[in-house]
């Protein structure tokens, strides 16, 4: 019953959580659009004046209630994770006749916060969701969705980076031999792209929420650098 309920429970929240996320994205929307602000981008001219093009009111509520909602994404998935750890020990206990078992429960988790467009500053969140699936019949723990380590901020037209197929706001999540729990992200990048010069390397970016496998070939052209592009370390 404790589990049904805890089930139960769970479901809601990631109900819950979706709510939160399709907010956030309608926000993105409102500050990424053409000639907007973005989600940090001054709200001052050149000349250090107030900008006549935006309501500077309405964008600084904007972002006050994203991050407020970022601070909600998070607790709301730091509760999902405890519930599927405690669903997960409860399936891996010996099963007895009083327990019922169904044959296949499967908690996914999807980050469906959009990518930065192309006005914005790449400043999403580190909001990271990685959850579990749990399978009755292999009672395995599988990593659904991988830890985004780093964000394309800045990339240059006609770049290998651009020709190779990332884009602006591209959230990376490997990047050759390079993931999250290595350590000094930004030096690993930058020898990995390097050492990889001439060669095909393989990425896999979040884009959209889902998963994408790309190649790059870092390598010299008219700009600077081997890609053109520059990662944000999250």
């Amino acid at each position: 019953m404790v589990g049904t309920n805890l089930k139960g429970e769970t479901l809601s929240m990631i109900s819950k959580r979706s709510v939160v996320e399709a907010e956030m994205n309608s926000i993105i929307d409102r500050l990424c659009q053409p000639g907007g602000p973005g989600i940090s981008g001054n709200l001052v001219d050149s000349e250090g004046f107030p900008r006549s093009d935006i309501d500077i009111p309405a964008v600084r509520a904007d972002r006050q209630r994203l991050s407020e909602l970022r601070n909600d994404y998070t607790r709301i998935t730091e509760l999902i994770n405890e519930n599927i750890e405690v669903l997960h020990s409860a399936r891996l206990a010996p099963t007895t006749p009083s327990v019922s078992r169904d044959p296949i429960y499967v908690v996914s988790a999807i980050y469906s916060v959009k990518k930065v467009l192309y006005t914005c500053d790449g400043e999403v969140s580190n909001m990271v969701v990685e959850e579990r699936a749990y399978t009755d019949n292999a009672m395995e723990v599988d990593t659904l969705v991988k830890i985004p380590f780093a964000i394309v901020d800045e990339i240059a037209d006609a770049s290998p980076a651009a020709d190779d197929g990332l884009q602006l706001g591209d959230h990376i999540v490997k990047f050759g031999k390079v993931e999250a729990s290595v350590q000094n992200l930004l030096q690993s990048l930058a020898s990995e792209a390097q050492s990889n010069q001439g060669r095909r390397l393989d990425i896999v970016v979040m884009r959209q929420g889902a998963l994408v496998n790309l190649t790059v070939t870092p390598r010299s052209w008219h700009g600077r650098g081997l890609l053109g592009c520059h990662f944000r370390i999250l």
